[in-house]
């Protein structure tokens, strides 16, 4: 057997992702047999790529002359002094520079997007409901590419005071035809839930599908070609950076490990005479720019803000051996910190097929209130942590302290009898953005038609058991009387 027999729902009902390597008894690969392209590993690194081989400077960064007469220009996402740890920058040798273009025009408003999420915008709405989405429908008849697709769910702040987030769906059956885009206010994490993403950057090429995430970071130019209805979510962060959580007491190695992020290597599209049209979201509204060649002009970078992908069967999930759950930081891939040292911005986790051993345990989600806003999609298969219907492509919503839990059935089902030792999620992943900051629900989510309320009388039945044992209960407190 050979990795090309391997098939995406191969993938998909992968318990992990070592299963598809088949015990060694085939070389063992680091991308799906569909992927058509090359990849750098390593999370945080410094990286280079050259399409033309003995392109990059070496010894600087701006020579007076580079050979093949290529532009050096450097993409810098942090401050010029800040540490090196965080400092972010890249350096792009192309055939023209990015300034090369027409000036940019202001486009019409997006209603259904939004960036501005305090509650004296009347354009979003504050709810403590438990609120759910049915899948999106995916345009038909009409063309919407990537960027027309976008429609805004909820978020927190504000993209011009450098600190908040927005949570998106992409809706689209159309390739993106001579348009860029650049998100000028943050970082995007994508999240395709049906159709593969074929993403050109800067700095190469990116395939991601359903399974996969990928990260195009704030100002970098990409275009999205799809092959067939796409749809997906998208976690956009304002003012910081994903990182990867830190791992405490599970010591080197465990949950996403840095090796399994990939980036790309270096692929240019030089053109002359041929008209793009370059997209810019800039504090929420959007802009446009035309120029007379191809964006994608990078014959060599270096650097490290650089885009990325992730193939989420690879996480390596932890938990209870014994008794009782872990709290679900454990299923964090990624971590935005926020100014708050003891509270991330913004995590993503998911959930994914891993064995549930835990012993004396009540194995379902145990009821809660926790601080956070927790915004659910499934990617695919089925997730138990739902009393509802939750198909993938699905949204659910609580904020923060909004009690939640199974329903009584469930509750009774798995208080009477021990659960046996089994593998859970299987094909399937759920994930969570997940986020400190309470979120406010936008006009185009609030009013449309797929929007649902978990409906309360779910738990009418939580009949109250501790009424049964009233005459023990006496006895014990009689008993207590008597001895003081």
């Amino acid at each position: 057997m050979t990795a090309e027999n391997l098939t995406p729902k191969d993938f998909q009902n992968a318990f992990h992702w070592a299963a598809t390597q088949k015990d060694g008894a085939i070389p063992s690969f680091a991308t799906r047999p569909n992927d058509p392209y090359k990849y750098q590993p390593g999370f945080n690194n410094n990286f280079e790529s050259e399409a033309i081989p003995g392109t990059i400077p070496k010894g600087q960064n701006s020579p007076r002359f580079i050979r093949f007469g290529l532009y050096a220009e450097q993409m810098t996402a942090s401050a010029f002094v800040a540490p090196r740890h965080v400092n972010k920058k890249a350096w792009l040798y192309r055939s023209r520079p990015a300034v090369a273009h027409q000036g940019f025009t202001e486009l019409p408003d997006n209603l259904d997007t939004e960036s501005t999420f305090m509650p004296i915008n009347p354009r979003v709405h504050v709810s403590p409901t438990q609120l759910a989405w049915n899948p999106y429908p995916i345009p038909e008849g009409n063309d919407v590419d990537f960027v027309d697709g976008l429609k805004t769910l909820a978020g927190s702040g504000d993209p011009t005071l450098r600190e908040g987030l927005a949570t998106h769906v992409f809706l689209c059956n159309k390739s993106m035809d001579k348009k860029a885009f650049v998100n000028s206010d943050g970082d995007f994490l994508i999240v395709p839930q049906q159709g593969a993403l074929d993403i050109q950057t800067e700095f190469g090429f990116i395939y991601v599908q359903p399974g996969e995430i990928c990260v195009i970071q704030r100002g970098q130019r990409f275009k999205v070609n799809i092959e067939g209805p796409t749809r997906g979510y998208i976690l956009e962060i304002w003012g910081s950076n994903w990182e990867l959580p830190e791992l405490g007491p599970l010591g080197a190695n465990g949950l996403a490990n840095a090796r399994d992020f990939l980036h790309p290597v270096a692929a240019y599209e030089v053109t002359n005479d041929d008209p793009w049209t370059t997209t810019y979201k800039l504090g929420g509204k959007f802009f446009k720019s035309m120029q007379n060649h191809c964006p994608f002009d990078v014959i060599a970078w270096h650097g490290n803000y650089v885009p990325y992908k992730y193939d989420l069967t690879k996480f390596i999930n932890v938990g209870s051996i014994s008794v009782d759950h872990i709290d679900p930081s454990i299923f964090c891939v990624l971590t935005a910190k926020s100014r708050d040292p003891a509270a991330p911005l913004a995590d993503f986790l998911i959930f994914s097929p891993r064995w549930d051993v835990a012993s004396h345990t009540y194995r379902p989600p145990y009821y809660h209130r926790n601080c956070a806003s927790e915004l659910m999609g499934l990617i695919y298969g089925d997730y138990g942590g739902r009393s509802d219907e939750f198909k993938p492509g699905s949204v659910s919503f609580e904020c923060g302290f909004v009690p939640h839990g199974v329903a009584y059935e469930q509750f009774s089902a798995a208080s009477k009898e021990a659960p046996p030792v089994m593998q859970i999620s299987l094909g399937s992943i759920a994930f969570m953005f997940e986020s400190s900051r309470p979120f406010t629900i936008t006009d185009w989510a609030w009013n449309s038609k797929q929007k649902h309320e978990h409906d309360p009388k779910m738990w009418d039945n939580l009949v109250d058991n501790f009424s049964k044992f009233k005459v023990e209960v006496d006895e014990i407190l009689n008993t207590l009387d008597r001895s003081c």
